[in-house]
């Protein structure tokens, strides 16, 4: 079996060590050793399940533990400590170190500097005590950051820059809770779809079996028992012969679903197995056989085969979702398919945003009442505002988008995508109220869908709500652990405008990383690091940009994507000016020769 290959995310990561354990090693083997299996066993395992953690590894006396959320692990290990601090019998004492951090995963285990800094931040604690990484501490710091005591900046092994430390220990009381918030929505089981073989003898029937795979995730996100990863980190394992468990621990999943279809003529078979992540033990296996015209009757089965291994329940209202048919025209579907696979394929650019137009328009041309397919053509013209490739003016485009999502709307308003075009098309328009509204629709219609979460997000930025835009991506980074360079700019700017700017460059930074040539993320980045006061790597960071867009001015974009709040884009405009750098808030800002962007219609990069 082929390794699995290195993957990369942002992640929560706890390391603990017992207390003065070589010491009791060497009076009392067999004790020390019973003492901290008893604490493993009566506190630490249970708490870290509780918290959603996962034990990469234990090292001697020492443990690894790695979190999807920071709240998360430092309620985690708040937890461990008052339940040791107050065990009869005292429990074994621990310290633990808390950094949040970019990591790598490969097989098992994890590394980067995430790690790192967590490692030499575990020494630092008091016995029984908690120390945290001021990145970390930013983050929690609403949550219940209040009972921590700052510790000053401290030189670490290794590590470049010296780190903020914050300490907490039981005796220094509860950290103070958190104001009341919105109840978190609960993960249920967690399942990846891979991409789907290509049984046909035909590459470019490629489409067509990530198509089934993608309508099987399209109706899993519907149900609200469930967490479903997207298709932009499932799709990556295509064609390596990679363990699932090793899948399982990437993406953070109990269960993956494999399959493939063979299609000949007017005929096709889909076999699907369903895979228990930890233990790669197959759960169900099936093979469906149809024709093309009942193809949607053989996903509906397989997902509903799926949802029933699981053992969870499905409303009568999700059980509707998933058996709806788009249409029962065979080409306008294959149609869609084609255009669908486009429009989320990587990279998108101009010549294949010009074919899935095409694709697009003969599936409606096929079926006028295929609201799924009006619903993506919509928003392909979007993209074709922000990006500039017709050459159409905005209200030309915006006319044919906001045509097409009300014909999806008008056909079939309980299709997500319906929803998420009308949102888009009020957002663009300046109704913000309507776009959180059809927003708001389209994530209830589907909890899991990707896009969904990124229009809710955005419309909640614009209208000044960085908490709850932050919390929505949060969620879309989870449910893409492949990390969308899309969803971290979004990631990065809810905590920008939240004054979280530690946390924010981390993200930032990750983004470049995914999408090399990016601009806005980079003119980000500099303005966030020009509020920490890093105005050498600002000035490096804008140089890039330059070198990338040298066009490129912060102030226009900002106007464009139309903040409620005067603050928010001010913040900006102000981390730059630290930095010393151009804010574009008039024609002298701009590079030589740039021409100065007068319209709201001015294409962006998304």
């Amino acid at each position: 079996m082929e390794p699995a290959r290195s993957a990369r995310r942002l992640a929560a990561i706890l390391m603990a060590d017992a207390v003065g354990y070589s010491r009791l090693m060497a009076a009392d083997e067999d004790a020390a050793l019973a003492a901290l299996n008893r604490h493993r066993e009566i506190e630490f395992d249970p708490a870290v399940a509780r918290h959603n953690g996962r034990i990469v590894k234990l090292m001697g006396d020492g443990t690894l533990v790695e979190f999807a959320s920071v709240v998360d692990a430092v309620d985690c290990a708040v937890a461990i400590q008052t339940a040791a601090a107050a065990a009869n019998p005292p429990l074994m004492a621990l310290r633990i170190g808390i950094n949040l951090g970019d990591i790598i995963l490969q097989g098992d285990d994890v590394f980067g500097d995430g790690v790192n800094i967590a490692a030499r931040l575990e020494p630092l604690a008091a016995p029984g005590g908690i120390c945290l990484s001021s990145v970390a501490r930013e983050i929690i710091r609403d949550h219940c950051g209040a009972g921590f005591r700052d510790g000053g900046e401290i030189e670490v092994k290794n590590i470049a820059k010296p780190v903020r430390v914050w300490h907490w220990h039981p005796a220094d009381g509860a950290p103070s809770p958190a104001p009341a918030a919105p109840a978190r929505r609960s993960e249920g089981p967690a399942i990846a779809v891979l991409a789907f073989d290509n049984m046909s003898g035909d590459p470019e029937q490629a489409y067509f079996s990530d198509g089934i795979a993608e309508d099987i995730i399209t109706d899993l996100s519907k149900v609200a028992g469930l967490t479903v990863i997207a298709r932009n980190s499932s799709f990556a394992y295509r064609g390596r012969a990679i363990d699932v468990r090793a899948i399982g621990r990437e993406l953070g999943v109990a269960y993956v679903l494999e399959g493939s279809v063979r299609r000949a003529g007017n005929r096709v078979r889909i076999t699907a197995q369903l895979i228990d992540a930890a233990t790669g033990a197959h759960l169900w296996a099936d093979r469906h056989d149809g024709d093309l015209a009942d193809v949607f009757a053989v996903q509906d089965a397989v997902t509903l085969q799926i949802v029933k291994a699981l053992k969870v329940r499905l409303t009568p209202a999700e059980q509707a979702g998933i058996a709806a048919v788009g249409t029962a025209n065979p080409e306008a579907h294959d149609a869609f398919l084609r255009m669908r696979d486009l429009h989320f394929s990587p990279g998108l650019n101009k010549a294949m945003w010009e074919r899935a137009i095409q694709h697009g328009r003969r599936a409606v041309e096929l079926d006028p009442a295929y609201a799924e397919a009006l619903g993506h053509l919509s928003v392909l013209h979007w993209l074709d505002w922000f990006n500039g490739w017709s050459g159409d003016a905005f209200n030309t485009i915006a006319a044919r988008a906001e045509e097409l999502a009300a014909q999806a709307m008008a056909v079939d308003p309980g299709v997500p995508f319906a929803n998420i075009a009308t949102a888009a098309a009020a957002r663009w328009r300046g109704d913000l109220d309507g776009a959180q509204a059809s927003a708001a629709k389209a994530l209830s219609l589907s909890p899991d869908f990707g896009i969904s979460l990124y229009i809710s997000a955005e419309v909640a930025l614009v209208l000044g709500r960085p908490g709850d835009a932050l919390a929505l991506m949060e969620r879309a980074v989870r449910l893409d652990p492949g990390m969308s360079h899309m969803h971290l700019q979004l990631l990065g700017q809810a905590h920008f405008l939240l004054g979280r700017f530690e946390a924010a460059a981390l993200v930032f930074r990750e983004r470049t990383l995914l999408a090399r040539e990016t601009d806005i993320g980079r003119g980000w980045l500099a303005a966030t690091l020009g509020h920490l006061g890093e105005t050498a790597e600002a000035r490096k960071v804008w140089s890039d940009l330059m070198a990338i867009k040298p066009d490129f001015r912060m102030a226009p974009r900002l106007t464009r994507f139309g903040y409620q709040r005067p603050e928010d884009p001010a913040l900006v405009l102000e981390g730059l000016e630290k930095a010393g750098l151009p804010t574009g808030r008039d024609p002298s800002d701009a590079p030589s020769g740039a021409q100065f962007p007068t319209q709201r219609q001015t294409p962006v990069q998304r």
